[in-house]
Parts: C-alpha cells; sequence; structure tokens
C-alpha cells in the first residue's frame, strides 16, 4: 500500500499537476507528471519524496470496479516510488479500459509513461 506522505490529498495540488505539468497517454491510463523543484514557490512548501494521486472517474465502472482500480494504482503506486524523483507530483487519471487491464498492464503503462516524461530514473526499475 502507498504510504500517507506519498499521496496528494489538495485540489490545489491536483489541479497544478495537471494544469502546469506534462502529460502522456497510454491505453488504459493518461499520466501527468509536475517536477516541484522546478518551481520555487512549491518546492519550500512541500518535503518528502513523490506524491502520487487518482483520478478515477464513473466512466471507469460502478463504485466496486473504481475502487478496485484505485486499490490496484495505489499498489502500483508504492513498487514504482524508489525509482521517482523525490521532488514530483504525478496524477494517473484511469481510462475506462483500466477496469478490465491486468495489474502487469497498468504497471507497464505506468512505467512507460513515467519513463516518457523522464521521471523515472533510468535502471532503478525496468
Amino acid at each position: 500500500m502507498l504510504p500517507e506522505p506519498y499521496r496528494l490529498h489538495h485540489h490545489a495540488d491536483f489541479s497544478r499537476t495537471v494544469r502546469r505539468g506534462q502529460r502522456t497517454g497510454r491505453r488504459d491510463l493518461v499520466v501527468h507528471g509536475f517536477d516541484c523543484g522546478a518551481d520555487v514557490s512549491v518546492s519550500q512548501l512541500r518535503s518528502g519524496g513523490p506524491r502520487f494521486g487518482l483520478i478515477v472517474s464513473k466512466s471507469v465502472g460502478s463504485a466496486v470496479v473504481r475502487h478496485r482500480v484505485a486499490r490496484r494504482l495505489r499498489h502500483i503506486c508504492a513498487e514504482v516510488r524508489p525509482g521517482v524523483s523525490a521532488d514530483v507530483d504525478v496524477v494517473i487519471r484511469a481510462l475506462p479500459g483500466s477496469a478490465h487491464a491486468s495489474s502487469d498492464e497498468l504497471a507497464r503503462q505506468l512505467r512507460s509513461g513515467l519513463a516518457k516524461l523522464r521521471l523515472l530514473e533510468p535502471g532503478v526499475l525496468t
């Protein structure tokens, strides 16, 4: 499970990451990344490691399906966290196909998205 300090909670953090960060799309996920170290006003406010936020809308499925997708994504984020730079915020938007994708496929798509955004440190996770 993804520990509490590594989660995004505030609307402002989600908005900043989605609006001012970079984005890459995958088949079942859209990965948004924002490097807080580049923004002096933000880097002074936060501490700790990378933070992850999830957006799983009703288009993914029923409440049971959405919660299942969110749990799987949080678990994947916990595995990927050591390879992500400490001053990065990541928001993952689940697309409807994520309800039927395997956990391995979601992990592959997330790693691929993070690598494309150059947020995943090379050589740490493959």
